[in-house]
This record gives structure tokens, C-alpha cells and sequence, in this order.
């Protein structure tokens, strides 16, 4: 028990819907004392109708989670947005307590949760990392040992005397993430960080949870970036819809995600509608990996294999059969395409059914919604034409192998490269 840095037993937490405080103890107490009487409520406006009486009416933010991380570990916390990955956070920085259930912490917490969270607004950055320090247990002098060293980090020399009000969201985050790593915690929880900072300020925060977890220190992360995941964490752990539905190493949890995301394949109809002679028909279409496994989604560089499984029509007497597919984003722009010629191949004659399929080494796409359209020709005339045949959802891989990525408006590909530099 004694290497256990964090204890989850039971916990579940419930909201009530509808229930706001007038914003002060008069004004609640007023509210509570019109409804026992049963009127309405004093502090709605003429017409207004009474939106907050919703007696009985909850939601389950988390029901049941049981998870027990060791000393030293670095954990993942992937799922959907409202899957309760904030909300278990906020319980661990005892934010918000528990409905049912106990948690058990072994050391210091610091938490970076969102932007904003532990700052005062009127206060310059100098004062907020005193005052975060003190929350945190830490002496004046303990914190001023650490002050230019936090300072440095977070790259806001110049604004450090400036009330953090006027800060942009990106300064807001690198003090608070800077704040929270150095001041030497036992257990460190991050919400997002890397959804806020540019690609420089991505790296220097996987360098340091990494820092962090080599001390023999936790860290739970929460990230929808899956290479950022893979590249820090040790362990994942997958929620969906307030409830834990897996937890092993991190490209376990990892492929556990991406294949819930969405259907793996799609069924298309053989109609005569679609353009082409119909020698040959394309009447499923789906994603799988190495292994032959379904893939509802990809990450970015990894191995995908695009699978047109066909059936050919009674017209079909034999002769050249091509295939391609061509990759489009949601504005339709033709990424890339990719066709069996291109490799010089075509197949002389190919069986009553059978699957084409196109592996694409190392996807070289950031995370985003694409689209597929397939085709195939016999004797160089289209025999079927499928646009939009699959969606092919992409979400953050560790393309690179740093751990992490372009923003989302700096690249439509991914390339590898190399810098040198030449005196």
C-alpha cells in the first residue's frame, strides 16, 4: 500500500439540474423559504417561467470509478468531451468533493486544470506564484528559490510585474503550467495544457512532466492528443460517460479510444445510380491496421490500410482491373490520391469477390475529418465511383516521435525532415 500515490474507491459524483444560488445566504435562504411556503420564486422576473424547479432531475458526471495508481507513474486520461476525465481532476485537486465514495491521496497535489484556475486576476504573475505557493504549503523562501527559475520557464519575464488579467490565454497557461511543475509536488494534474501554447511551449511541457515522472513523481494527464499520451504516459486509463471502460498500458487504452470512435465500416449500396459500367461494384468500405483489426480511427502515422471489398456483376467477362482512392479534407481539397497504376500495377483478372486494399505507411495527416472516394476501372473505363465512401477520422499520433504536434492551421500534411546547420 505504501507505494499507492492515489486511492479511487467507489467514487461517483451527481449534479442537480436547474439549481442556482441567488448569490447570496438573504437571497437563498428567501428562495427556499417562498418555495416551502409554495410560492414562486421572488426573484423571477414578471413572465418569467420557473426553469430552475427541476425536483429530482440529476446527472452522473461519474458513477462508480475505482483506480488505484502507484508512486512514480505517469497516467493518460483519454475520452470523449463530457466523459468525466475534468471532473475526477477537480476531486483529486479537491476543487469539488465526491458525492459516494473516498479518495486517498499520498503527498502534495498541483494542479493545472484549466485556464485561469488559481490565479486572481488583479494580482501582477510575481504575486500569484507567491500566493499559489502558499496554497501549496510551500514557505516564502522556498518559492523565491524557485522564482526565476518558474519565471524563465513560462517565458513572461517581461509581463511578470503586469496583473495577470491583461495576460493572453497562452501567457495565463505557461505561468500556471510553470507554477504548478516546479514547485516541487508529489502528484501533478493536468488538464489540456497542450490545447493552449504553441509547438515550442508543447515540447518544453513534455520535457518537464517528463522531468517530473523521472524524480519518481506522479503525473495524470489529460489530453486529446494521442501522441502527446503515448510519448509521456506509462499507463491509460479510458472514460466514457461518467464510468472507467479501461484501463492497461497506454497504446492499449489508446487503440481502446480510437476504435469508439465511430463505425468501423461502411456498407454502400450497389445501385445503378452510381456512375460506371458495373463490372465491378465496391459494396463495403472500411479502416484496419497491421494486424487486420477494424480501426475506427487512425492516428497520425500510423499504418492504415484502406479495404474496398467488391463484388463483380454479371456483365464482368475478365480484363485489367485498377483501384484507387483519393483523400479529401472538409473544405474538398484533394489531399492526396493514391492508385494501384501508380505502382504499376494492375490485376488481370480478379476472382467473382475479394477485398482491394491500399496500405498507407506512416498517415501523413494531422488530426482532422476526411473523406474517401474510391474507384476502380476495368480496361481503363470506370466500372463503379464512390464519392464519399469513408469517413477517415484522424486524431493526434506521435507522427514525429517528439511527443508533439503542428497547430491545427500550421500544416494539411506531415512530412519528415531534417534540420542541419552549416558554419
Amino acid at each position: 500500500m505504501s507505494d499507492i500515490a492515489i486511492s479511487i474507491e467507489n467514487v461517483s459524483k451527481s449534479y442537480r439540474l436547474g439549481v442556482i444560488g441567488t448569490g447570496t445566504f438573504y437571497g437563498d435562504l428567501k428562495r427556499w423559504w417562498a418555495r416551502q411556503l409554495g410560492k414562486p420564486d421572488p426573484y423571477l422576473k414578471l413572465g418569467q417561467v420557473d426553469h430552475g424547479n427541476r425536483k429530482g432531475q440529476t446527472i452522473w458526471a461519474l458513477e462508480n470509478v475505482n483506480i488505484k495508481i502507484n508512486q512514480g507513474e505517469a497516467v493518460g486520461i483519454i475520452g470523449r468531451n463530457g466523459a468525466g476525465k475534468s471532473t475526477l481532476l477537480k476531486i483529486l485537486s479537491r476543487v469539488t468533493a465526491p458525492t459516494e465514495g473516498v479518495v486517498k491521496v499520498k503527498g502534495r497535489i498541483a494542479s493545472l486544470l484549466e485556464v485561469g484556475t488559481g490565479f486572481h486576476s488583479q494580482l501582477t504573475g510575481r504575486e500569484n506564484i507567491y500566493l499559489n505557493g502558499a496554497i501549496n504549503g510551500m514557505t516564502r523562501a522556498d518559492v523565491t528559490r524557485k522564482l526565476d527559475e518558474i519565471v524563465f520557464f513560462s517565458g513572461v519575464e517581461q509581463f511578470i510585474d503586469t496583473p495577470v488579467k491583461r495576460y493572453s490565454s497562452g501567457m495565463y497557461v505557461r505561468l500556471a503550467f510553470s507554477v504548478a511543475a516546479h514547485l516541487d509536488p508529489d502528484i501533478l494534474v493536468v488538464d489540456e495544457v497542450l490545447a493552449v501554447g504553441d509547438v515550442e511551449f508543447q515540447k518544453r511541457c513534455l520535457g518537464k512532466m517528463n522531468d517530473v515522472v523521472g524524480q519518481g513523481r506522479t503525473v495524470l494527464f489529460v489530453s486529446h492528443n494521442m501522441g502527446a499520451i503515448q510519448s509521456l504516459c506509462q499507463q491509460g486509463i479510458v472514460f466514457q460517460r461518467g464510468r472507467m471502460i479501461f484501463s492497461g498500458t497506454q497504446s492499449e487504452a489508446i487503440r481502446h479510444y480510437v476504435d469508439s470512435v465511430n463505425k468501423p465500416e461502411v456498407f454502400l449500396s450497389d445501385a445503378s445510380s452510381r456512375p460506371g459500367s458495373g463490372q465491378i461494384r465496391i459494396v463495403k468500405a472500411y479502416l484496419r491496421d497491421a494486424d487486420g483489426s477494424p480501426l475506427s480511427a487512425v492516428q497520425s502515422g500510423q499504418d492504415v490500410y484502406i479495404c474496398l471489398r467488391y463484388k463483380a456483376g454479371s456483365n464482368y467477362a475478365g480484363g485489367a482491373v485498377k483501384t484507387g482512392i483519393i483523400v479529401y479534407d472538409q473544405q474538398g481539397i484533394a489531399i492526396f490520391t493514391h492508385a494501384s497504376v501508380i505502382q504499376g500495377i494492375e490485376f488481370k483478372k480478379v476472382p467473382d469477390e475479394g477485398v482491394f486494399i491500399c496500405r498507407i505507411p506512416r498517415l501523413p495527416l494531422p488530426a482532422s475529418n476526411y473523406f474517401v472516394e474510391c474507384s476502380v476501372k476495368v480496361d481503363n473505363e470506370y466500372s463503379d465511383r464512390v464519392e464519399n465512401a469513408l469517413n477517415l477520422e484522424v486524431v493526434h499520433g506521435d507522427f514525429f516521435g517528439t511527443g508533439f504536434f503542428p497547430g491545427d492551421r500550421q500544416t494539411m500534411c506531415l512530412v519528415d525532415g531534417e534540420w542541419m546547420l552549416e558554419a
